[in-house]
């Protein structure tokens, strides 16, 4: 589930000469005796550990080597400084730290800080048309630049050093409800981006290859059929099997829709390809005018990074009709015995394991509240969990090297739907939201009936190994460490650390906000900090109104 512009970005200048263009920023340093030497020092440019990835590594296991904060001193966490937007927005940015730098956004901004000081370098703004939700995922950072989407369809480039605008790419037609809010990946020259929409009628997801210092498409890979006289932006990548054109059966007035990409992808260098997870088919909730499994929606499609040809699909959510997007990027690892695997965990509130050798199945194991799942949804309504809002959203599992364990942070949410009649949905417009519930997205339950789960997992068998029950949804990144320790947040503002072997609770600490996008750990060589983005503010989340903000917390 998930026009015009101008054409430009206007650089916010540090030292805020321009009033009204003066972002609400605060830098707030409570590291006593520090403040004129942290400030006065640039940043360096070979940290000795870094987080340069939406999930650290391309490969998204999100494991931290850091071992400084740790089982046993990890009570004493403090905060030590905060970025403030200014900005009330669905903030759900991924953190990227890399030569020295701290780099987030927010739906219109860009903006690089100091990580030991939270002192901004840079911020950029496009001054572009708000999509409903607010949302951007981040950005991705290579060879001086750093990419991001946007909800009027493209992807910039921006200088590392400076913010200032490189280039724009289009990769999507937001009159049709297409946006880029994903964070792009990039490697070997390449940035990786797709566009979301899928949940309006006609819209199909795509997956793009941008040439890094030019924007130029390399490659366009349609992740649902392609019809003769749909838009080509690019080479067309080479090989999707006959089968997924066989998979959509479609009544008249059902144009295939879906299929889009909202978080952020995987790849693995060692064998260059590609792992994009694929939103729901549309309409959403009525399955029986789009017969067949609907590929590749529900499913992680594997392409040539290069090229991309396809390769292979796993499909977790067939022929989905509850807004079951296996919208998080995977994690792809070799456990502790030698094997290779891929983990997804879906919108469906279960997490899969695959071993990458053979393609097959190892396990499909709940991680939330599963119910009355099977049951038809209808006009007079139906109830199931998760709903629509359920699951895993946009943050995936971690693979804690330690321990040989997936970390899973989900959301227990209901929904109850009440679909609309066939008529409503053949006459529906074109570009327009079609998920085919009276009620939208549906109704979700009340707060006082959501939670979330913190869930270890043997990750070769699927085993549990140890859970928690949080007392709110769990949406932002899971982020395992070699001090043993598991750090997340929960939408109700509060900040955790666990015995990632145990399941222990060591700490916590209330940030006052809903901890919705990155949480990750770095060291530029002063020490061993976190970053957490806190405050998301979103229309359908019930969470705490405040501005979005960048907490960095230590031990000193």
């Amino acid at each position: 589930m998930e026009p015009g512009f101008l054409d430009g970005a206007t650089t916010i200048a540090r030292r805020r000469r321009n009033p009204a263009m003066r972002p609400a920023v605060e830098a707030t340093i409570l590291m006593a005796g520090l403040i004129g030497a942290l400030g006065a020092t640039a940043p360096a440019r070979a940290a000795p550990s870094d987080w340069p990835s939406y999930n650290r590594t391309l490969t998204s296991e999100r494991y931290s080597p850091l071992d400084e904060i740790n089982t046993k001193n990890v009570g004493g966490l403090k905060v030590l400084c905060t970025y403030d937007t200014g900005q009330e927005t669905g903030f759900q940015t991924g953190l990227v730290q890399v030569d020295g730098a701290l780099f987030a956004t927010t739906e219109q901004d860009t903006f690089s800080i100091n990580p030991d000081t939270c002192r901004e370098n840079w911020r950029t703004h496009e001054e572009i048309p708000h999509s409903t939700l607010k949302v951007n995922r981040g950005v991705a950072v290579l060879d001086g630049r750093v990419f991001r989407g946007t909800s009027d369809g493209r992807v910039l480039a921006y200088d590392e050093a400076t913010g200032k605008r490189l280039w724009a790419a289009t990769i999507a037609d937001p009159s049709i409800g297409e946006t880029v809010p994903a964070s792009p990946i990039a490697w070997s020259g390449l940035v990786f981006a797709g566009n979301a929409g899928g949940d309006n009628k006609g819209v199909k997801g795509r997956m793009y290859a941008l040439d890094a210092a030019t924007g130029k498409i390399v490659w366009e890979f349609y992740l649902v059929p392609r019809a003769p006289d749909d838009r080509v932006r690019g080479p067309q990548a080479k090989g999707a099997p006959p089968s997924m054109k066989a998979s959509w059966i479609n009544a008249k007035g059902f144009p295939i829709s879906g299929g889009g990409t909202w978080t952020s992808y995987t790849l693995d260098p060692s064998t260059g390809r590609l792992y994009v997870p694929g939103g729901n088919p549309a309409p959403d909730f009525v399955n029986a005018y789009r017969k067949g499994d609907n590929l590749f929606t529900g499913s992680v499609v594997v392409v040539d990074a290069r090229t991309g040809a396809y390769q292979r699909h796993f499909q977790v959510a067939r022929h989905d009709f509850h807004d079951w997007d296996a919208s998080t990027a995977p994690a792809v690892f070799t456990t502790r015995a030698g094997r290779k695997m891929m983990a997804v965990a879906p919108k469906d509130g279960r997490l899969y394991g695959f071993d990458l050798a053979s393609n097959t199945a190892l396990y499909r194991k709940p991680e939330t509240t599963i119910a009355n799942v099977d049951a038809p949804l209808t006009p007079a309504g139906t109830r199931f969990c998760p709903g629509s809002q359920g699951g895993a959203e946009w943050n995936g599992p971690a693979y804690d090297t330690l321990h040989d364990t997936l970390v899973t942070g989900e959301v227990d949410w209901c929904t109850t739907v009440h679909t609309n009649p066939k008529p409503a949905l053949e006459t529906a417009p074109f570009g327009q939201p079609w998920s085919g519930s009276k009620d939208g997205f549906g109704i979700q339950d009340d707060t006082s009936r959501w939670a979330g789960w913190l869930t270890a997992t043997d990750a070769t068998t699927g085993a549990r190994t140890w859970r928690f029950k949080a007392p709110a949804p769990l949406m932002g990144g899971v982020t395992p460490t070699a001090g043993g320790i598991v750090l997340f947040g929960d939408m109700a503002g509060h900040f955790y650390a666990f015995d990632s072997g145990s399941g222990a609770k060591l700490w916590t600490t209330d940030l006052g906000g809903a901890v919705a996008g990155g949480v990750i750990t770095y060291d530029t060589g002063r020490g061993q900090k976190i970053a957490v983005a806190a405050g998301m503010t979103s229309p359908i989340w019930p969470t705490p109104k405040v501005t979005a903000k960048v907490v960095v917390l230590g031990l000193k």
